[in-house]
């Protein structure tokens, strides 16, 4: 296996050894406050200040979900805790502690997966939280599993399944950017076309698809006067996630194709061949949120609205319904 950026004589995790590699990931960590016992003994314990605790898990697999020619250790232990904390926040809860399983090949340099720790603490820390914990085994690639705990503070969990008639449907943070940040390192939809395309001089979108950047403060900095009805994490795909608040509320949805243009992906889709209401609609990993609010609420700064709830089911864009996936599938 490739690590690009390390030399064949880069110090392996064989040569360091299980618990060489756990010290070194660990040295100079500094639990947060959400973290009573961190690693050492034989669990954590991690506070529920209102006696219980929102729990999420998520895993990524090497060649399914990053890739090493793409991005960085650094990117993908930044990647791997933000898409647990955005399902923190999606139930309105502040994470607290991740706990973090990775299995490697043995000849995986060490310098690799110290920066891979050094990603996870930078948006563990981000998001307000610390790593607690977890385990290193071998593999014949790169997984990576996340268990992230999260505070309600004494709040009741946000669910998808408060959404009524009448409700207003806004998102925060950006959609379709990963999409798009993923059809220029893929090489584009139509490659003879894609061969003129500078991608430096969207930087900004690719490294969008490498880091999810969710914006956490959007939800968790909400007033009280202000209510949300129903949030979900947009991490397959804007029709799909807010398909599964319609489903679950019982109601349906229609959004605002002008509401979600983008300029900058309109640019991007006219040099690689692509349609960016295709990357904002069913891109999939933005870690964005969507959610609905009260009519009559003033939706607060970082939101923007898109779309209404009314009575039926399903989801349709303009009144119009998609055909085709709305998203991410796993198994597709």
């Amino acid at each position: 296996m490739r690590f690009p950026g390390y030399g064949s004589d880069a110090v392996t995790v064989r040569e360091v050894g299980e618990f060489g590699v756990i010290a070194r990931i660990n040295a100079g960590r500094k639990q947060g406050p959400g973290v009573l016992l961190g690693p050492g003994d034989d669990a954590a314990v991690v506070a529920a200040p209102d006696e219980r605790f929102v729990v999420t898990t998520d895993m990524l697999v090497q060649d399914r979900h990053f890739r090493l020619d793409w991005s960085s250790g650094h990117d993908i232990g930044r990647k791997a805790i933000a898409q647990n904390a955005a399902d923190v926040v999606a139930m309105g809860a502040t994470p607290s502690a991740f706990v973090v399983s990775f299995g490697c090949p043995p000849e995986t340099p060490i310098d690799f997966v110290t920066d891979l720790a050094d990603g996870m603490w930078a948006e563990a820390e981000r998001a307000g939280a610390s790593i607690a914990g977890g385990d290193v085994v071998s593999a014949p690639l790169l997984v990576i599993s996340v268990t992230a705990f999260g505070d309600p503070a004494g709040r009741e969990p946000i669910l998808k399944s408060g959404a009524r008639p009448g409700d207003i449907v806004a998102v925060a943070g950006l959609l379709g950017w990963s999409g798009a940040g993923f059809a220029l390192l893929h090489g584009g939809v139509e490659p003879e076309h894609f061969r003129c395309v500078d991608t430096s001089r969207f930087a900004d979108v690719i490294a969008v698809h490498k880091v999810p950047q969710p914006p956490y403060e959007e939800v968790l900095t909400l007033p009280d006067t202000i209510r949300i009805t129903a949030l979900t994490d947009v991490s397959d795909g804007l029709l799909a996630d807010v398909g599964h608040i319609a489903e679950s509320s019982g109601v349906a949805v229609d959004l605002d194709s002008a509401a979600l243009r983008d300029p900058v992906l309109e640019v991007i889709a006219d040099a690689v061949g692509a349609n960016a209401l295709d990357w904002i609609l069913t891109g999939g990993e933005d870690h964005a949120f969507a959610a609905t609010f009260t009519d009559a609420v003033d939706l607060p700064a970082g939101w923007v609205r898109i779309g209404r709830v009314t009575e039926g089911s399903g989801v349709t864009v303009d009144g119009i319904a998609r055909n085709g996936l709305t998203g991410w599938e796993s198994f597709a």
